[in-house]
């Protein structure tokens, strides 16, 4: 009888076998137009590769993760019976935060959900990542050097697709925490050659004159902290449009499926916005770019990469798949790392997917309309649901409203659950902005009105909601 230590290596070495079977290690792109020749890959050849990687990842996960192997048990599903994209759904229900928050509290500190174990860490560790969600337990994850290579070329294609070419040059403007977007961006600039002007551990100021200074082409930040900035740069009597920057290349929050939001940035810097969408726990580098017809059409999207992950939506009340074109919530399988291998993980932003073809020639899946919030940021004020991102809308449909704004939920002495938002502006514009939520959410509030440029910024994803309600 086979001993489990070595099925578990057994496992391992045919999963990273069959990974490393597509894996290019490429400093520079395959064409002009294109940094890997996967990216014009036919439907029939993305599906092929996908049902490979997932009869290979099925056996690594069972043998190597003691969450999935609980799983497997407790559903009678064998690692066989997962052999393409149709079984997997078939057979495999969608694991939540909620289950892999529950096992990090089990099993602290890192949880049992990936496949780094402490003699993978001490062998050939790379870079702990914690999850950056608005809900629950911090998701920990460590990741391998191996991992890293496969990091580098997924955020290289991403990053090329949204135009970034041999003579730009970036300026991240994070801190650099646990958080996997900007460390992911990082590690690719030096893969694709590209030079980095560090921006982190200074405030706006510095980082303005940087910019004014050196020359940077490529923002590298949250949308909302580039809004930020450039007010910044206004304030110290420069014009971000005016500036080297040619491009913007924002994670940690939506933006382009935000009425008003990609306008907003984009007339500020004079400059192009691209998505670069993930999760740190089952599409850790990008999962979702943006290519060079993104804005072209009646609303933006974003591509996924399918040949290493399976991107599908579900219904957010019973997380059965919706048809293509449909409103759903965003689920991941991660078919493209030795640490962190999912199925099914529920990301949970929503979007609408489409497999027609696209003018720049990949044939990749779409996110129609890009994002447009995560399950987890559900408002239900009284019975009435919304999302943070329908007050950012209301919020930037009034002209002059400043760039970031407050949701503060509240319980009244007679237990009545009220909202007040605040809002930047020069001039009373509550009743108009109070007209707009109303219009958007159903649902009347208080507006505060306050002076511009006092509600706090922030580097990482915006703290807009603020929730003190009696529970």
């Amino acid at each position: 009888m086979t001993h489990p230590s070595a099925r578990a290596d057994e496992t391992r070495k045919t999963w990273k076998a069959v990974l490393e079977t597509y894996h290019e290690d490429r400093s520079t792109p395959v064409t002009p137009e294109y940094w890997s020749e996967k990216d014009t890959w036919s439907r029939d050849r993305i599906e092929a590769v996908q049902n490979e990687k997932i009869a290979a990842v099925a056996p690594f996960l069972y043998e190597n993760s003691a969450f999935y192997r609980r799983r497997f048990d407790k559903l009678g599903v064998a690692p066989t019976d997962l052999k393409d994209g149709d079984s997997l759904i078939a057979n495999w229900p969608i694991v939540t935060k909620q289950e892999m928050m529950e096992d990090a509290t089990e099993h602290p500190p890192y949880g049992t959900y990936t496949t780094c174990s402490d003699e993978d860490w001490a062998d050939r560790g790379w870079m702990l990542f914690s999850s950056s969600g608005s809900t629950g337990v911090p998701r920990v994850f460590r990741y391998t050097h191996f991992d890293r290579q496969y990091w580098e070329q997924a955020n290289a294609r991403a990053l090329y697709s949204g135009g970034l070419r041999q003579g730009d040059s970036a300026i991240p403007m994070v801190g650099f925490g646990p958080h996997v977007f900007a460390w992911g961006v990082q590690y690719t600039l030096a893969k694709m050659g590209l030079p980095v002007v560090p921006g982190g551990g200074v405030d706006g100021h510095a980082r303005a004159s940087f910019i004014d200074r050196f020359k940077p082409t490529v923002l590298v930040c949250t949308p909302s902290y580039a809004l930020y900035l450039g007010r910044v740069m206004q304030d110290m009597g420069m014009d971000p449009a005016a500036t080297s920057i040619k491009w913007m290349v924002t994670g940690g929050e939506p933006f382009s499926g935000v009425s008003g939001t990609l306008e907003r940035l984009q007339d500020l810097w004079a400059a192009k916005a691209v998505e670069f969408y993930g999760c740190t726990e089952a599409s850790p580098h990008c999962g979702g770019y943006s290519c060079p017809e993104y804005q072209e059409g009646d609303e933006p999207f974003i591509h996924f990469m399918e040949d290493i992950q399976l991107w599908e939506t579900v219904d957010a009340d019973t997380l059965s798949p919706v048809a293509e074109g449909e409103r759903g919530l965003t689920v991941c399988t991660n078919l493209n790392s030795e640490s962190s291998a999912q199925l099914r993980f529920l990301v949970g932003d929503y979007t609408r997917l489409s497999r027609e073809p696209c003018a720049c020639g990949r044939n990749h899946v779409r996110g129609l309309g890009c994002m447009t919030g995560r399950s987890d940021d559900l408002i239900n004020l009284r019975g009435i649901k919304f999302f943070p991102v329908q007050i950012e809308e209301a919020v930037r449909a009034v002209p002059g409203t400043g760039d970031e704004f407050q949701i503060r939920l509240t319980t009244q002495d007679d237990g009545l659950d009220v909202m007040r938002v605040l809002v930047e502006h020069e001039s009373d514009v509550a009743d108009r902005v109070a007209k707009e939520i109303r219009s958007r959410c159903e649902i009347r509030c208080a507006v505060e009105v306050v002076t511009p440029n006092t509600l706090p910024k922030s580097e990482m994803k915006a703290k807009r909601v603020f929730d003190e309600r009696n529970k």
